[in-house]
């Protein structure tokens, strides 16, 4: 049996791939590209606003620009009011540059370099402070205004974290700052969490409101907490999600490569996005006593989340053009002009699951009249892994065999769909003098009967 896992429909970006200006964009930029509908991640933005305002919860968004370096979202968060998280001065003098205001940027990240340190609190940013050391290289700027501070908690359930303060030192740092005379604001806690549980988050963030309360004793202005990113995105639809999983063997993959489920991102989220974080302001932290919605109105504190890829649903695509058709023993491999660096789910030792979308050059040309292994009769699909252009073995964008409607053919287009978040920049290289995928910005595609395109600048 064949398995796919084809992504929800999205009306927009079918119009868009039945326009012709994909096909001219490969053309005209000589390779692979990337483009962005900065509409969506506006869309994003608004409904985890809406979420907080729905629950009557003061709070802030902050988007983890580590999930997409296009300066267009960028532009789009200083436009919007929003914030931004970074981790390097780079991502810092970038989001300045784009007309971010310093005390709406927060600075996370762990043991920032001294001139990261030295300019956030110049500009006024909030700075996730990660360890006693950070704290002390804080206290010690000399700076005309007090550094803003959040003190970053060790999240108890996930033990070998290796962010955060312990309880010791977490201690140990508000003694600290408490005594410092006026040089350090501390204006909350934060927590770095891995994974999607909404309970786990909620649980948590309720012991950063009690957190708070007990800083206020020692004089602490502790009206805020940050409950960091974790808003699943829901890539397919569950049927298809619960029966890859079931069915998905060695044989599915070229070479027999082997994946269990726990190798991959959970492609189905049941809850996402501005969803989710409804879940965790309705959840009762420890189950019991009132929502956590509640609890943050009873202290008067303030929420501030960090998301990333949640704010990327459906805000782009990938477009590889093929260069060429090899056909094994029952199935092919389609090489394209980029590699498998251009869409980084390989950097975990994982796949990029949603099934990407063939765009054929000539729409109904016939079918080869030669045989092919990877198709075994006619009318059946053809199956073929995805190759990227370097001399790596290894170069697969896609291990898994794709069930495609016809044998792909040089020119021919593949688009994966829904990669803004993370896949298109986490761990790009120029191997082999290949160059960059470039972004394409597309605005307003459903506003006019032929798209327009700018390169993100």
């Amino acid at each position: 049996m064949v398995l796919t896992l084809p992504a929800h429909p999205d009306h927009v970006t079918d119009r868009l791939h039945t326009s012709g200006l994909l096909a001219e964009l490969a053309h005209g930029l000589g390779g692979p590209f990337h483009y962005l509908l900065p509409d969506r991640f506006d869309s994003n933005l608004a409904a985890f606003r809406t979420a907080l305002d729905d629950a009557g919860v003061e709070g802030r968004v902050y988007y983890a620009k580590k999930a997409n370096k296009a300066r267009v979202l960028i532009d789009r968060c200083a436009t919007a009011g929003a914030g931004v998280d970074v981790a390097s001065l780079g991502e810092l003098r970038e989001a300045l540059g784009h007309g971010v205001r310093g005390e709406d940027l927060v600075v996370t990240g762990p043991a920032k370099a001294e001139s990261l340190l030295r300019v956030a609190a110049q500009q006024g940013a909030l700075i996730a402070v990660d360890a006693l050391d950070e704290l002390d290289r804080v206290l010690t700027l000399g700076l005309p205004r007090p550094p803003r501070v959040l003190l970053r908690v060790h999240p108890a359930a996930q033990p070998n974290s290796r962010f955060g303060l312990g309880e010791e030192d977490l201690d140990e740092a508000m003694r600290g700052c408490a005594e410092a005379d006026g040089r350090v604001r501390t204006e909350g806690f934060g927590f770095h969490l891995s994974g999607y549980d909404v309970q786990q988050r909620a649980d948590l963030a309720g012991e950063l409101v009690e957190l708070c309360l007990k800083a206020r004793v020692l004089g602490l202005q502790a009206d805020r907490i940050s409950i960091g990113g974790g808003f699943a995105v829901d890539y397919v639809p569950a049927d298809a999600w619960t029966r890859f999983l079931d069915r998905q063997h060695p044989g599915d993959y070229h070479a027999g490569k082997e994946f269990t489920a726990g190798d991959f991102y959970p492609y189905h989220s049941p809850v996402a996005g501005a969803e989710a974080l409804r879940g965790v302001l309705a959840a009762r932290p420890a189950r019991s006593g009132p929502t956590l919605a509640e609890r943050l109105r009873e202290a008067a504190v303030m929420l501030l989340l960090e998301p990333g890829r949640a704010l990327l649903d459906r805000a782009g695509a990938s477009v590889f053009t093929v260069q060429g058709v090899k056909d094994r023993e029952g199935y092919g491999i389609v090489t394209v002009d980029g590699t498998s660096l251009s869409l980084s789910e390989q950097w975990f030792n994982s796949e990029y699951l949603p099934d990407p979308r063939l765009l054929p050059a000539h729409p109904g040309r016939p079918h080869s009249g030669r045989p092919h292994p990877g198709r075994p009769h006619d009318g059946a699909p053809y199956r073929a892994s995805i190759a990227g252009a370097s001399c790596l073995d290894s170069d697969l964008l896609t291990w898994r065999k794709i069930a495609f409607p016809s044998r792909p053919q040089a020119g021919d287009l593949l688009v994966y769909p829904n990669t803004a978040g993370y896949q298109m920049d986490s761990n790009e290289s120029p191997f082999h003098e290949l160059p960059l995928p470039p972004k394409v910005v597309i605005d307003h595609p459903g506003a006019a009967a032929r798209p327009r395109w700018r390169l993100d600048h």
